[in-house]
């Protein structure tokens, strides 16, 4: 790395918040069983990473009347605070009430999506955040479409558009920043 380049970005705690999309029902029961299965673990480890650390999550649910509610397996791990909003667009931020979710806490400028699909209402709303200017970290195991190569694709168009693809561990572990954190033993659990 030259010296004028920037330096890679990282995931910070304090400036960080988590954004589930669109994990429903009928969405889940579409997607190849592997992906789901890695997606849907991956969400409850960041779910419990940001619980430990107080981070704001954020849901979203896709035409829940037709999709269904978020799986059960994710419902059952978030906090009171994350009911869903509620949406018909495929991106989160023409959703009417996203943007005040947002901003009920102005200095977190880092959104984390997770969430399903990625092709579609990720990778949308991944264009919106950074539109809006927003630092957007897609933590890329724990995305999913139903079709493998269309998540492969919407990587690979958000990697070219200054989207920051990562994974889960990757996410954790830069929110904690170290390991003297007070959080770092109970952190290191979620990934054993």
């Amino acid at each position: 790395m030259s010296i004028h380049q920037a330096p890679m970005p990282l995931c910070q705690g304090a400036f960080s918040q988590l954004l589930i999309i669109d994990a429903q029902e009928r969405l889940a029961a579409a997607m190849p069983e592997e992906a789901l299965t890695r997606t849907v673990g991956n969400i409850n480890r960041l779910i419990g990473a940001a619980r430990l650390l107080e981070l704001p999550i954020i849901t979203t649910e896709q035409y829940p009347q037709g999709l269904g509610r978020t799986i059960a397996p994710i419902r059952e791990q978030l906090p009171a605070s994350a009911s869903p909003t509620e949406k018909t667009c495929f991106s989160c931020c023409t959703a009417s009430g996203f943007e005040r979710a947002l901003t009920s806490q102005p200095e977190r400028k880092q959104v984390v999506l997770v969430g399903m699909e990625a092709h579609i209402c990720i990778v949308q709303t991944a264009s919106g955040l950074q539109r809006w200017g927003y630092q957007v970290f897609v933590a890329a195991d724990a995305i999913c479409s139903r079709d493998p190569a269309n998540a492969e694709n919407a990587l690979a168009r958000m990697r070219h558009s200054g989207i920051h693809v990562t994974n889960t561990e990757s996410v954790a572990f830069e929110w904690v920043g170290d390991s003297s954190h007070p959080r770092f033993r109970e952190m290191s659990r979620l990934f054993k």
